[in-house]
């Protein structure tokens, strides 16, 4: 699988700040843009609108939530929207989906608050929903599930190219899910799962694939890494990402070599820089001084 790069951005109301980052990403060839997505925060933009925004100005980088919000967005509609944003951009959207995080506020938003069980279950149901209407066949959609159901609205349309659907899952339950029935897995950022559980979360994936007949190397495996890119070197406990989940503090050498090591010991094939503070300057470093470092690095592995 290509090795690709991107950066997560907070959707704030500073849209001439979101279209700066855009133009960065765009120049200096990051490949992903994750928007991230709380739609209970009073100032910030609907994910989606800003995707819409970010995409239309845009050729070439690939936008997704980071991740969407199952439980206040329908999936026959998110289904739609989906479809739609692939279609306009030429097939560059991809859907991250998160079966709920934070009940708290989605509960004040008018959901009911499920459990963790409940919400596992309300995303397989949400994935065969999607899947039903990106088939655009115009067949009749029927589903009859716990949580969600369709009594027969068309199928479509059918999106440019084959979204891919990504998960957020932190459990072991929600990871064999993802191994079982996802494309891949946008691993959550440490202070959700701490550095030392991703290379056994991987493999709980990658048991569920097997399982399930599926090859694990089939799944895009994202690594999101929150940090700062600094002038000089960072000292090696503020570069390790072996344990806990202290941002990465460290020179654009030590970031590519911390990719590298992601790379060859574990799975991942994708990286997402969260900057500690959303800049134009910290995404240039990225663009311009990590992600041509890392490439290097990683040829040398022949990936």
């Amino acid at each position: 699988m290509t090795i690709s790069f991107g950066f997560s951005l907070a959707p704030t109301l500073d849209l001439a700040g979101h279209l700066d980052l855009l133009a960065v990403a765009e120049a200096g060839g990051l490949d992903l843009i994750g928007i991230q997505d709380h739609p209970y925060v009073a100032d910030y933009l609907d994910t989606f609108v800003l995707a819409a925004t970010l995409l239309a100005r845009s050729e070439r980088v690939t936008v997704f939530p980071d991740v969407a919000n199952l439980p206040l967005r329908t999936p026959a509609m998110l289904a739609k929207t989906a479809a739609a944003l692939d279609l306009v951009s030429a097939g560059r959207f991809e859907l991250a989906l998160g079966a709920g995080g934070y009940w708290n506020a989605i509960s004040r938003m008018g959901v009911p608050r499920l459990s963790a069980a409940e919400g596992l279950n309300a995303f397989e149901e949400a994935v065969t929903v999607l899947r039903g209407f990106w088939r655009g066949d115009g067949a009749p959609v029927k589903f009859a599930g716990t949580h969600y159901r369709v009594d027969g609205a068309p199928s479509g349309p059918r999106p440019a190219h084959d979204i891919g659907i990504w998960t957020g899952a932190q459990g072991s339950k929600a990871l064999a899910v993802t191994g079982r029935i996802a494309d891949g897995w946008a691993a959550p950022i440490p202070s959700y799962l701490p550095y030392e559980k991703w290379s056994a979360s991987n493999a709980i994936i990658d048991d569920a694939a097997r399982v399930a007949g599926r090859d694990p190397r089939s799944l895009r495996r994202i690594a999101q890494i929150v940090g700062t890119i600094t002038d000089r070197p960072g000292a090696d406990a503020d570069v390790a990402a072996t344990e806990g989940a202290a941002p990465v503090r460290g020179d654009a050498g030590q970031w590519a070599a911390l990719i590298e090591r992601l790379a060859t010991e574990q799975p991942f094939t994708s990286f997402v820089f969260w900057p500690e503070r959303q800049s134009v300057e910290q995404v240039t470093r990225f663009a311009r001084d990590v992600v041509p470092a890392a490439r290097a690095l990683l040829a040398g592995h022949g990936l």
